[in-house]
């Protein structure tokens, strides 16, 4: 039968060409052929539906839709908690389509950046988003213009139809003074932070923008950062930067060498070796990413369990903290 409606289209489009000449079809054609394609293709409204992220446009071309990134970046942004009186007071929102940075607003914009993880299977894809705060300048201790400042998450689809899936975070990232000798980035299951289905709670030091998935471990830092007096982070922009080489949004500012964003942005978050130590200690824990980088090697326990471990962390706080 679709076979037989195959044939009569195709005969009824031999026709028209024919009748009306080709330059006028060529004008036709785009509202025809909807209607071919879904009636020699068997295409039901339901299957339209089910795999729109499929068909909707690509604008940085990685394989996923823009709608699904967008989608994808809303359930997942993270709670950001910054200083009342950041000196850089809130992240920036930068202008578009220019090719060097330069602060539009500071407006407490976050951007986004959305792609394919790999390893990753059709059934069940896993998707790596990078949240970036980024500031006009890190004004803490041996200050610069703009700071490059971000969080990631790795999630996972339930089924293959990516848009009407459920997606659920498997891990957390968070980048404290990265590829520095001061590295204290942490990584972390999920259910940890109880951000399995929504955003993680992320402290950011006041000054010098680095990241912390506990607000206890911002005391942990290379001696300056001291997360004090914080707020939550009002709500604001939530822009896709699109990716390396395809920016989206007028982001032409993320290719700039006045800053390492196109560094982090090629970069995954999460490397198979950081995920195989986190995954050999207990649920309850945090770990640093670069084990050996920061001052107090080891494995950051964080409990609100026992009064004890609270007592013996030396921190007046509802997280302890205990170095393996």
């Amino acid at each position: 039968m679709k076979g037989r409606t195959l044939a009569m289209n195709i005969t009824v489009l031999r026709t028209a060409i024919s009748l009306i000449g080709s330059r006028t079809l060529f004008i036709l054609l785009p509202l025809v052929a909807p209607v071919l394609t879904s009636v020699s293709l068997g295409v039901s409204k339901a299957q339209t539906v089910e795999h729109t992220d499929t068909f909707a446009a690509d604008s940085d071309h990685d394989g996923m839709s823009d709608a699904l990134e967008q989608k994808l970046l809303a359930q997942f942004k993270p709670v950001f908690m910054v200083g009342r009186h950041d000196c850089s007071d809130i992240p920036a929102e930068f202008r578009t389509d220019v090719m060097t940075p330069e602060t539009e607003l500071e407006n407490g914009t976050i951007y986004g950046q959305v792609f394919p993880a790999k390893p990753s299977t059709d059934s069940r894809p896993l998707v790596e988003i990078h949240y970036y705060h980024l500031w006009h300048k890190d004004c803490g201790p041996h200050g610069h213009p703009l700071d490059t400042e971000h969080v990631s998450v790795l999630v996972q689809a339930s089924d293959s139809h990516l848009f009407s899936a459920t997606w659920k975070a498997i891990y957390w990232y968070a980048a404290a003074h990265e590829n520095t000798v001061c590295d204290v980035s942490q990584i972390a299951r999920a259910s940890t932070l109880r951000a399995e289905d929504n955003g993680a709670t992320v402290w950011i030091s006041p000054g010098k923008h680095a990241s912390y998935l506990n607000e206890t471990l911002c005391q942990r830092g290379c001696g300056a950062d001291r997360c004090v007096e914080m707020v939550q982070l009002g709500p604001g922009k939530l822009i896709n930067l699109g990716e390396v080489g395809q920016p989206m949004n007028g982001s032409l500012f993320t290719a700039s060498t006045a800053w390492p964003l196109a560094d982090k942005m090629a970069s995954t978050n999460f490397p198979e070796d950081p995920i195989a130590r986190l995954n050999g200690l207990p649920d309850s824990d945090i770990a640093w990413f670069n084990a050996g980088r920061h001052p107090a090697q080891g494995v950051i326990a964080v409990s609100n369990s026992t009064e004890q471990a609270i007592t013996e962390s030396g921190y007046n706080t509802t997280a302890a903290i205990s170095i393996a």
